[in-house]
């Protein structure tokens, strides 16, 4: 394994146990972004499925255009079906949760979060519906809510290999694993590993798997990971760099034929990238400083009026000359 996509190396170390299976199956509840600090991608590209539980509409979204083989739900894993308050931080999504107290904890890190009714369904029944057959590992990341969802786990029929549960809060200072750990000690798992972040669990059925872990914790920087390859068009070194600035400069050259509607929504995107909303001074930056010798016109009050102004479609016209043979770069 060269390059780790998971927060801290989980991917890795269940590499070293379940690596020689080439056609694996996970759950993963708590999928958060199908790629970034993610646990199971790189068993996806190992030719591995699964299923992906998230309760962030925006993240679940995202998995249909990078991993169209696994089975997502967005909705939340619980004791008991039915719905609850869940509570959306604001750009910390890893911290989204729906338990209160450890959403409001987010505000030491100057984010905010919204509270809106999120489905709960139980987990076996979640398994049920996307007709899994044998589990290799199964994942929990819930920010609070791990005995909730073990709770919804008929452990009599769905038994994973491996279960690695979140049990460092980063907001607190201690573990909170007594909580939960008793749920799986008793449905015949053995704790086997702690990553200083994780604990790792192995069915008792499948004890051979235990010598497979390492005695320690690997050392971060003993492994390749994406967070250190930085923005693609920014870092040559980055895996996926020529692809980039290929994409890039087709986007550049294609700028004056795509929708009004299009631009528009690659703007949004971009200004909530920034952390930036629309305001009369960010509209003028977008305009440009180009000289302007028509008519003054007023600042546009929203992007999709942005997007379709002379000045925007002029500015938008500038950029492509350089990159669609208007102007031959030398």
């Amino acid at each position: 394994m060269h390059l780790s996509y998971a927060q801290n190396l989980e991917d890795y170390h269940l590499n070293l146990v379940l690596g020689d299976i080439a056609d694996g199956t996970y759950v993963d509840v708590g999928g958060g972004h199908p790629v970034a600090d993610n646990v199971s991608f790189y068993f996806y590209l190992k030719g591995w499925r699964g299923l992906v539980v998230e309760p962030q509409l925006a993240l679940a979204r995202a998995y249909a255009g990078v991993r169209p083989r696994d089975q997502v739900v967005s909705c939340l894993a619980g004791r008991n079906d039915g719905s609850v308050d869940f509570h959306i931080v604001d750009g910390l999504h890893g911290l989204s949760s729906a338990v209160k107290a450890n959403a409001d904890s987010a505000r030491q890190y100057g984010a905010g979060y919204t509270t809106e009714q999120r489905a709960v369904k139980r987990l076996s029944r979640l398994i049920d519906e996307a007709a899994l057959g044998q589990i290799d590992f199964l994942k929990i990341d819930v920010e609070g809510a791990e005995p909730d969802v073990l709770a919804g786990l008929d452990f009599a029929r769905h038994r994973p290999k491996v279960v690695l549960v979140e049990a460092i809060n980063p907001n607190v200072a201690d573990g909170d694993w007594a909580k939960w750990e008793p749920t799986l000690t008793a449905a015949g798992y053995t704790f086997v590993f702690f990553d200083n972040l994780n604990r790792f669990y192995v069915a008792n059925e499948h004890a051979a798997l235990r010598a497979k872990f390492p005695a320690a914790p690997t050392p971060w920087h003993d492994v390749g990971h994406l967070w250190n390859a930085g923005r693609v068009l920014d870092k040559p070194a980055h895996p996926d760099h020529v692809l980039g600035q290929t994409l890039a400069a087709g986007l550049m050259a294609s700028l004056p034929v795509l929708p009004p509607s299009l631009v528009a929504q690659l703007l949004e995107a971009g200004l909530a990238a920034g952390k930036q909303t629309l305001t009369p001074g960010i509209a003028e930056a977008l305009i440009g400083s180009a000289e302007w010798p028509g008519a003054p016109t007023p600042t546009p009050s929203s992007v999709a009026a942005l997007a379709d102004t002379d000045r925007l479609r002029s500015a938008l016209g500038r950029i492509a000359c350089m990159y669609d043979g208007g102007h031959l770069q030398t």
